[in-house]
């Protein structure tokens, strides 16, 4: 399935706390938050645009991340098949946290089966908001049984719980 044109803003100030370094997936303990460290000396005057925000290298969040992903998928239907795809996106070297998250977002597109038209800004254009009529509807989880369904969670979880159903979830 191949749609319009699809941005990734790059010129945009960098926000913290925000989608645009952490994630939040399922674990044997609840949501689990997870968060890609970011280099603060890059920022002058506190802002730095997207395309120039360093991912610090002062801690191991590749193998933090991928060990909480193990743990947390482990027993899903599709991790068994699917952690092979994903892996490598754990043990490259990062430099930017925009090249992570684009191909990430890539590999995921990949795994849907989908084949958007994805390219960067060439300046800034804003983000367009999705409005609030978005409302999840409930999958197969690995500990519903523990927490009930969670909703807003990882691509990631969808597609270790649902594989190649996914698509179909969210085109509902």
């Amino acid at each position: 399935m191949t749609g319009e044109p699809i941005f990734i803003e790059q010129y945009e100030n960098y926000q913290k706390q925000t989608i645009r370094n952490r994630c939040t997936i399922d674990s044997p303990n609840g949501p689990l938050h997870l968060s890609i460290p970011i280099d603060k000396s890059t920022f002058i005057g506190g802002k730095c645009m997207m395309k120039d925000v360093r991912i610090s290298t002062h801690n191991d969040w590749q193998h933090q991340h991928w060990y909480a992903l193990e743990t947390s998928y482990f027993n899903s239907p599709f991790y068994e098949y699917l952690q092979d795809d994903f892996r490598p996106l754990y043990e490259k070297h990062w430099d930017f946290l925009i090249d992570f998250n684009e191909s990430l977002i890539q590999k995921c597109c990949e795994m849907l089966d989908i084949q958007p038209n994805i390219s960067r800004t060439n300046q800034y254009v804003g983000i367009k908001s999705l409005g609030s009529d978005f409302h999840p509807i409930p999958y197969y989880q690995v500990f519903q049984q523990k927490h009930g369904f969670i909703p807003d969670l990882s691509i990631i979880d969808l597609i270790f719980n649902m594989g190649n159903e996914s698509l179909l979830f969210l085109k509902r």
